[in-house]
């Protein structure tokens, strides 16, 4: 076993706030030195389009960290400035671009990824909503040695957490990615003292994989069932977010409950006995509407919603993905 000296040479690949715990972790650790961040470029984001900065780059700006950005991270340009770093370590958290085998090959210690999800399960893109879409109870965070396949590599370590039954991804993303940055800190460590610290293969047949979202997707189909649904409404957010179609305009459906049995046609508009708005959903039962936003309008509580509605619960159900696909 041959300890390496500090400081161990890092550069990290992030885009995302998921990275900003790692990243600061990273940063004011003693035995470390990040030689550059890697994020993704400045893109238009809004109506506007102004040019966004990544959360991941304002923090890497208010550290005074060295900082990059490339289009093309497969780019002879990209490898070989990479190359120059002469980094021992790579990290990678919610990064979105695909690491190449020609860059993984570049660090002695390997690429390390902060995957919020106790792998083999809830591979891709969208693991925390994947997660709580499925109804889980639990999740958890695994440092995986990153090979040419997604979230395909060996693991070092995990953790789990629960999902508590509110929680939204933005809420258990925020958990997940504090719980990330310290394992993060630990492994590396353990990395430190012995290169050749053990992993654990993964049992591929178990892997399960949730791919990235459309916006398409958020668009509820009320001939599920409410619990799916309610779970859906937690999922999406923040992305793609959950909608319904109310008289031709998008109604974002921010926070939901379950309602009592119904033997309404699924989408049928319906009080609630709490004089909320609710929908009828499939398998006869129903959900209430509890915290919505109309096109154009803010975000609001459903009674308040609903004071404004008075033909709430006397118009035709609303359509449903099939019905807008064939229209």
């Amino acid at each position: 076993m041959n300890t390496l000296v500090p400081p161990i040479r890092i550069v990290f690949f992030g885009t995302s706030d998921v990275g900003i715990p790692s990243l600061e972790l990273l940063a004011t650790d003693q035995q470390l030195e990040i030689v550059t961040v890697i994020t993704q470029p400045d893109r238009p984001v809004g109506r506007k389009q102004e040019l966004g900065i990544s959360p991941v780059k304002q923090t890497a700006v208010r550290l005074g960290l060295p900082l990059l950005q490339f289009e093309d991270l497969k780019s002879k340009e990209a490898v070989e400035k990479l190359r120059t770093l002469n980094a021992d370590l790579a990290v990678v958290v919610s990064f979105g671009q695909i690491i190449s085998q020609e860059i993984l090959d570049l660090y002695p210690l390997g690429v390390l990824n902060v995957h919020p999800s106790l792998l083999p399960k809830y591979r891709g893109a969208s693991p925390m909503a994947g997660a709580i879409l499925a109804g889980e109870t639990e999740t958890g965070v695994s440092i995986m040695k990153m090979d040419a396949l997604m979230d395909h590599g060996p693991v070092y370590t995990q953790i789990r957490a629960d999902i508590h039954p509110d929680d939204t991804t933005i809420t258990l993303s925020d958990r997940l990615a504090k719980q990330g940055g310290n394992l993060l800190l630990q492994t590396i460590h353990q990395l430190v003292k012995n290169p050749a610290l053990p992993s654990s293969e993964q049992d591929h047949t178990q892997a399960t994989i949730v791919h990235r979202f459309t916006k398409e997707d958020g668009l509820l189909d009320w001939h599920k069932p409410a619990l799916s649904l309610e779970r859906a409404i937690r999922a999406y957010q923040p992305w793609p977010g959950a909608y319904t179609i109310i008289e031709g305009k998008r109604l974002k459906v921010l926070a939901g409950a379950l309602g009592p049995k119904t033997e309404h046609t699924a989408g049928t508009q319906l009080i609630s006995p709490e004089q909320d708005p609710m929908m009828a959903c499939g398998e006869a039962t129903s959900l209430i509407l509890t915290r919505v936003q109309p096109e154009g309008g803010n975000a609001m509580d459903g009674k308040t919603f609903l004071r404004g509605r008075p033909g709430w619960g006397s118009s035709s159900p609303a359509p449903l993905p099939s019905e807008l696909r064939s229209a």
